[in-house]
């Protein structure tokens, strides 16, 4: 898989992230900036760790060496967690779900905790489908360093700044990106 594609696809996974934070930005009376870089950094760490454990998870599903009928079965895997990964997004867009507002002095750590345990999931499968690609982890784990960090620090700034409404766009966005990076998938190894 190209970097253009894996840039996509980590794009894609990680505006779920912005638009969480970007929810948590709109709710703070200012924005820690020591606060906001341990955030950035265990958003890091976690995102680093469930891709890599994703991404290993893949060679005990299909062995290191897959025949041509594995490699198969696991691009059309690929595809089709890309493909679900954008349809959970575009939900995500079309519910809309309102953001009670309250100020809030801080981030909620607590909270923070429960939204990284609910993306990781998505991160895991994409772990998966990057290892059945066989894409080099080197690269995807620049990648999600670089993103992740952008994705945190301008949802947050995003959400302080414009409040919380940005974030269906978001969301349509990361589906495209996750689309299009199953279209290039599907054109390349299948067809």
């Amino acid at each position: 898989m190209g970097w253009i594609g894996t840039l996509l696809i980590i794009a894609g996974i990680s505006l779920d992230i912005f638009a969480t934070m970007e929810c948590q930005g709109s709710l703070v009376r200012q924005v820690n900036k020591k606060h906001l870089a341990f955030v950035s950094v265990i958003g890091v760490l976690w995102q680093l760790a469930i891709l890599f454990v994703g991404y290993y998870s893949s060679d005990f599903i299909c062995r290191k060496n897959p025949t041509s009928n594995e490699a198969l079965l696991g691009e059309i895997v690929a595809i089709v967690i890309f493909f679900c990964l954008g349809c959970r997004l575009l939900v995500k867009a079309i519910k809309n779900e309102r953001v009670y507002e309250h100020l809030v002095q801080q981030f909620d750590g607590r909270k923070m905790m429960r939204i990284a345990g609910a993306t990781c999931f998505y991160t895991l499968l994409a772990g998966i489908a990057f290892g059945f690609l066989q894409t080099n982890i080197l690269i995807v784990l620049v990648m999600i360093v670089l993103v992740t960090v952008l994705c945190i620090v301008a949802g947050v700034y995003t959400g302080y700044h414009y409040g919380f409404e940005q974030k269906t766009k978001v969301y349509v966005i990361g589906t495209l990106c996750l689309w299009v990076a199953g279209g290039e998938v599907l054109i390349r190894y299948i067809l």
